[in-house]
């Protein structure tokens, strides 16, 4: 990953208050691979740049439409190597534009009862592998609403855990694929406007995108079922 160094650098309390979080987190998110390293300076001082604080934003903007930090992990990595702060602002805007705010801290009791039964820790493990919860404590889980019901319904499925796992990672590689093409030609268009202009854009955009997408992946999939079926409707 490569931050952008033009404008005022920043010590690591510095940049935690300009984003409003704590030092502890920035050097969480930075032994996590979230955040680049700093430019270390005289005195071996680290020093940030406004690409530390772009993430951070893009960051907070995640965990706030519910994305588990696994989810955001794979969606950092996803960005090109040389995102500039610029990008990571439009990126920001895009995701709030299009994330859906499906994610809630619940208790064992919420957990199981928005999942319709009982759910053992092995299951919790499995939802956790999916990316569908994070453990945020003894008796708390930040959970994907929108996904929940779905995946626990994933689990009975008989199929082994690597193949759901492989599956989920076939879909967010194609996805991902999809997504970052998208962006590109959202970047291209979009280079002179701001980040509000392109919020605007991405929002109406949006209904329009999902619907080719899930068009055209329903049409490719029948096709591919009815090929390894044999021509079999």
């Amino acid at each position: 990953m490569r931050t952008d160094t033009q404008g005022p650098t920043l010590t690591v309390d510095e940049l935690a208050a300009r984003a409003g979080v704590t030092v502890r987190t920035v050097r969480f998110y930075s032994t996590r691979g979230l955040l680049p390293p700093p430019e270390i300076g005289p005195r071996r001082v680290g020093r940030y740049g406004p690409g530390h604080l772009a993430r951070l934003a893009l960051i907070e903007e995640l965990q706030r439409q519910g994305m588990t930090l696994a989810g955001i992990e794979r969606h950092l990595r996803g960005l090109p190597d040389d995102v500039t702060a610029h990008d990571l602002a439009l990126e920001r805007a895009v995701v709030a534009s299009w994330a859906p705010e499906s994610a809630e801290t619940l208790d064992r009791a919420g957990l199981e009862r928005l999942a319709g039964r009982p759910l053992e820790d092995q299951d919790l493990e499995r939802l956790a592998q999916l990316g569908v919860l994070d453990r945020e404590g003894e008796d708390a889980f930040r959970v994907d609403t929108g996904l929940l019901r779905l995946c626990v319904e994933v689990l009975d499925m008989p199929f082994a855990q690597r193949t759901l796992l492989e599956a989920r990672e076939v879909l967010t590689e194609h996805s991902r694929a999809a997504a970052q093409a998208l962006s590109g030609l959202l970047r291209e268009a979009s280079a002179e406007q701001d980040a509000e202009a392109v919020r605007s854009l991405s929002a109406h955009m949006q209904p329009l995108v999902v619907q080719a997408l899930l068009t055209a992946f329903q049409r490719s999939l029948r096709q591919e079922l009815l090929s390894w079926l044999g021509g079999r409707p």
